[in-house]
């Protein structure tokens, strides 16, 4: 029934475990380019590393009790069936927290920071701070995706999960985003404005324009020459997914090794690592992660959001603000760290800005007491 939750559990058929298995021992690996292991894309030993471990050791059941130990629901909302973990807070008067994750992430990446931010007191923390935690698989992710469903950009995410929440009874709500779960998060602070108490963000969602200041300061021109070669350098994966999306679903719905390649050279790149992914993140971690896209096989729909911010407006309309009270925690191995005279911008009301100490892009998969604690003293002084 429309606009009611339906619990949700995941169980992967065993075939089609069998069937990922003997794909990954049939992969076929290119040779390796000439130079540094990663300067031209993914290691080919790196890789062939972790298919071998995702072929005989990775534990797939593990990962799927693990997100089953929390409450999964589907909801039919706008002609999907939404999937989302709402997890009720442990304290004296939980706040509502929309969770919203990006590329290539999924709703994995919390199952560390969930329990840190809905029972603060067990983890050491004041159960004062709980949060009653929603975290929706963005639409054509994961478990929010079937065959053949229309797509969602960012604008529409955003009223879309505007919308869960009203049907789930929180009038009122704070919200948090990394990825393109921060752009979600701009917007919902930019469009529903009443109904978002504040908005934290582990990415800082500015316009990517290198000519976007005409007089800057020292600091705005250090960050305008970092965009610029990041633009040059690093931006690759964003023009196909933003322009050919249909032709690269083919070959990473077909190939779980091409796949684990692609979203492990985003983990490379982007996670604090020194060049170690698992120094940063755990093998296991990753696997499940990749092993979502692979099973739900919406790798291809996951790209939609690329091909909407490069085919339509930015979300935050030019000239727009989001004036809601917001908090920045600035991981240091960010793919972009614009400065906060940058963000202002945009953000009118930055009431917190922190600088972490350690960690990068997937910052709740990667620190996620950090993360938590600082979304805790940002919403703090807004609870009453």
């Amino acid at each position: 029934m429309t606009g009611q939750a339906r619990p949700f559990q995941l169980h992967v058929p065993p075939g089609a475990l069998t069937e990922l298995r003997e794909r990954l021992i049939r992969t076929r690996f290119p040779d390796q380019a000439p130079g540094e292991p990663w300067a031209y894309g993914t290691n080919v030993a790196w890789l062939a590393d972790i298919v071998a471990y995702w072929c005989d050791r990775f534990d797939w059941r593990e990962a799927e009790a693990r997100l089953n130990a929390l409450p999964n629901f589907k909801m039919l909302l706008d002609g999907i069936d939404l999937h989302f973990l709402h997890v009720p807070g442990v304290g004296p008067d939980p706040k509502p927290l929309l969770l919203s994750h990006g590329w290539p992430g999924s709703v994995f990446e919390f199952l560390d920071i969930i329990p840190r931010l809905t029972d603060p007191g067990r983890f050491g923390g004041d159960p004062a701070d709980a949060f009653t935690v929603v975290a929706p698989s963005l639409p054509g992710y994961g478990l929010s995706f079937a065959p053949g469903q229309k797509r969602f950009g960012v604008t529409e995410m955003a009223d879309l999960f505007a919308q869960l929440m009203s049907r789930l009874g929180y009038d009122r709500f704070f919200a948090q985003g990394g990825d393109w779960g921060s752009s979600i998060t701009a917007r919902l602070g930019f469009a529903h404005p009443d109904r978002t108490i504040g908005i934290h963000l582990n990415m800082m969602p500015v316009r990517r324009d290198p000519n976007m200041i005409a007089n800057p300061s020292p600091e705005e021109a250090q960050f305008l020459e970092e965009l610029k070669v990041w633009l040059k350098e690093e931006t690759g994966y964003q023009w196909i997914q933003g322009t050919r999306p249909q032709t690269l679903a083919f070959a990473l719905t077909d190939s779980p090794a091409g796949l684990a390649a692609w979203i492990g050279e985003k983990f490379h790149a982007w996670t604090d690592c020194d060049g170690d992914v698992w120094s940063a993140v755990s093998r296991d971690a990753f696997l499940a992660d990749v092993s979502l896209y692979w099973f739900t096989g919406a790798i291809g729909s996951s790209f939609w959001p690329y091909y909407a911010r490069m085919h339509g407006p930015w979300p935050i309309p030019e000239g727009g603000t989001v004036d809601v009270p917001t908090g920045y925690a600035a991981f240091p191995r960010e793919i972009l760290r614009p400065p906060r005279s940058l963000a202002e911008r945009t953000f009118t009301n930055i009431q917190r800005w922190t600088q972490m100490s350690k960690g990068g892009h997937f910052a709740a998969l990667e620190q996620p007491e950090a993360l938590a604690r600082d979304i805790a003293a940002f919403a703090r002084p807004l609870r009453a």
